[in-house]
This record gives C-alpha cells, sequence and structure tokens, in this order.
C-alpha cells in the first residue's frame, strides 16, 4: 500500500486515488518520461529526464555540470499517461482521462560504483529493453562525467481518471455530441544512423520493441 503523507493526500475527487503500491509500480514501468521539480538558487525548474526503477527505488541521471543536480534538496518527481480527451457536453467539464503520480523526497547522490552502474542500468534498460547488452558500457570519462541520484518511492501518490464524460444531468438533452477521444503512444519504425560504419541490421530487441502500455 502506498503511505498517506500531508503532501500525497488527495483533497478534492478523493475517488481518482490509487492507494495500491503496484499501480505505482505499473506506471512507472509504462511510462518513459518523468518530471522533476527542483528549486534551484531559489528559482523552481521542472526538468524532463528518463528514468528507471529497481524496486523501490527511482534512478535519475545527469552530467555533474547540471545545477538540478548538484545538490537538488526536496524534489517533485511526475509521470503522467494521457490515455483520453473527454468531450463533454458542457465546456466546463471536458477532462482527460490519464493516470498520473507523484514522488517526493530527497534523492541522494549515488557514491557506490556498483549501485551507480545499476542505476545506469536501469535506465537504459526502460528506455530500450535488451540494450544494456547490445550496447558500450561507460568508460571512466563517462562514468566520472554522470551524476546519478537514487530517490525513494516510498512517499508517493497515484491519481486515475477513466469513463466518460461527467455531464450535469441537465445537459444530457442537449444536442451536442459527448465522449472520449482516446490517446494512445505507438513506437514507429526504426531509423538507422545515416552514419552507420556497416551494413547492419535492426536488432530484435528495437524491431521488436512493444507499444507502451
Amino acid at each position: 500500500m502506498l503511505s498517506t503523507t500531508e503532501r500525497t493526500r488527495l483533497r478534492r475527487a478523493k475517488h481518482k486515488a490509487r492507494t495500491d503500491r503496484a499501480a505505482l509500480y505499473a506506471l512507472l514501468d509504462e511510462a518513459l518520461v518523468c518530471h522533476m521539480g527542483v528549486v534551484v538558487d531559489g528559482t523552481p525548474m521542472v526538468v524532463p529526464t528518463g528514468y528507471g526503477r529497481v524496486g523501490d527505488t527511482l534512478y535519475l541521471h545527469g552530467s555533474t555540470g547540471a545545477r538540478s543536480l548538484r545538490a537538488p534538496g526536496e524534489v517533485c518527481v511526475t509521470v503522467t499517461l494521457l490515455d483520453g480527451i473527454v468531450l463533454a457536453r458542457a465546456a466546463f467539464h471536458h477532462s482527460v482521462n490519464h493516470r498520473s503520480a507523484m514522488v517526493y523526497g530527497t534523492p541522494r547522490v549515488v557514491t557506490d560504483e556498483a549501485e551507480r552502474t545499476e542505476g545506469l542500468r536501469a535506465l537504459t534498460e526502460h528506455l530500450a529493453p535488451g540494450r544494456w547488452e547490445a550496447a558500450r558500457r561507460p568508460d571512466a570519462k563517462e562514468m566520472a562525467a554522470t551524476r546519478v541520484l537514487a530517490l525513494s518511492l516510498e512517499e508517493a501518490s497515484v491519481k486515475v481518471r477513466t469513463g466518460p464524460p461527467a455531464d450535469d444531468d441537465e445537459d444530457h438533452a442537449l444536442p451536442i455530441w459527448a465522449g472520449v477521444l482516446p490517446v494512445r503512444q505507438v513506437f514507429g519504425e526504426p531509423e538507422p544512423d545515416p552514419g552507420l560504419a556497416f551494413d547492419l541490421p535492426v536488432p530484435d530487441h528495437v524491431a521488436h520493441r512493444p507499444d507502451p502500455g
């Protein structure tokens, strides 16, 4: 179960809350990009980035020169999957079907080399399963230029909206179409790098990557 705190408790539309920790894991495993909100020198920043999950830990990475990663303090990481545009009869009731998560906490800078490697492996495998074994591993110089953060999933919330529009009863008689326009994310055909030095086939882990969800 997800633990409830003052920051993760839903105060409106409480029926949209999900308290099963498995729902958080499923959402994080399906999405590909998160947004990390952090305050740098008094200025709020929201940074889009890839991530990887190992158990109850979220791994993020970036350049050691990135201001947002030097000493981030408390952060809020969000992930959203858009499932549909909800078209109501009344403009007020238009909405989106979605699954979203918010994770609060203070990430730690990973210094243990084995964990750093595991975090980077999780990041790579999350974006492209099978890629870590196929690609050249980071060398010492690249590892020195990379900062890896570990964020606990202890304080998190999940919110889900599904179903048709929630129009007022009196609006149901209006001659206005209402419903849901589904939104799906799919992968396109792989596009080889023009600089490939060899005539190589697209690897199976790329060519046969299932669509998200």
